[in-house]
């Protein structure tokens, strides 16, 4: 990640940098299978985003998109809470120990901050990822540790309280993590990247873009080669 004229580039290839990953496809030997039988290998996805350093709010919200919605620290794409038959993720796809699978195009994401992730979050801010709108994305706790609830945050699933921003502390607006759905995103609180953004009039009750309103997820720029889950 480099910060230059304005523009936060963030470049990773979606394979984890600190972590290794689930067998993909699901094995029909792994007990796994019998509720999950996930067909898709994890590949390589180069990936190059400008996102703004100093993000600012859109005119409104819009909601998120079928693909891509930001980055989180260890190198890994995030989507939002919904699968591709608009469940809760979390709730109905089988996912490895950080939380992770690949969907049709071998692409490796997570649908929340994994608990690999929240497990080395433990001070009161930590920033844990970027929105493709620019703004972090934070795991805050709460004096005696607990997260956050949905119940502190806006529709967009944020709030503005001090937080480690460029270096400094600053009082800005950033999304939180937490347990509760949707997790991370309830919207776009800013204008996200590469996309066509949709107003919250055409998304679900969750902030997810709604059929036939999908966004397009941004653009990766580069080859896409196969790479064998490990």
């Amino acid at each position: 990640m480099t910060v230059t004229n304005g523009s936060r580039v963030i470049k990773t290839n979606d394979l984890p940098t600190d972590h290794t990953t689930g067998t993909f496809p699901v094995a029909g030997s792994d007990p796994a299978f019998a509720y999950d039988r996930n067909p898709n290998s994890i590949a390589a996805q180069p990936v190059t985003w400008a996102l703004p350093a100093n993000p600012a709010p859109a005119s409104a919200p819009s909601c998120t998109s079928g693909g891509p919605i930001g980055v989180l620290e260890d190198g890994v794409l995030l989507y939002n809470a919904l699968d591709g038959e608009g469940r809760d993720a979390g709730a109905h796809e089988v996912l490895d120990s950080c939380d992770e699978h690949p969907q049709m195009n071998n692409e490796l994401h997570h649908h929340s901050i994994p608990s690999c992730i929240l497990a080395k979050a433990t001070g009161s801010s930590t920033l844990v990822g970027y929105a493709l709108d620019g703004y972090g994305i934070y795991v805050e706790r709460d004096s005696s540790g607990r997260l956050l609830t949905n119940t502190d945050l806006d529709a967009c699933h944020g709030r503005s309280s001090t937080v480690l921003w460029n270096g400094e502390k600053r009082t800005i607006y950033h999304y939180v993590a937490t347990l509760e759905y949707p997790y991370t995103l309830g919207c776009f609180h800013g204008t996200p990247i590469g996309t066509g953004a949709v107003s919250r009039a055409g998304c679900d009750d969750t902030g997810g873009a709604s059929m036939g309103s999908m966004t397009t997820p941004a653009t990766r720029l580069g080859p896409a080669p196969l790479r064998g889950s490990r």
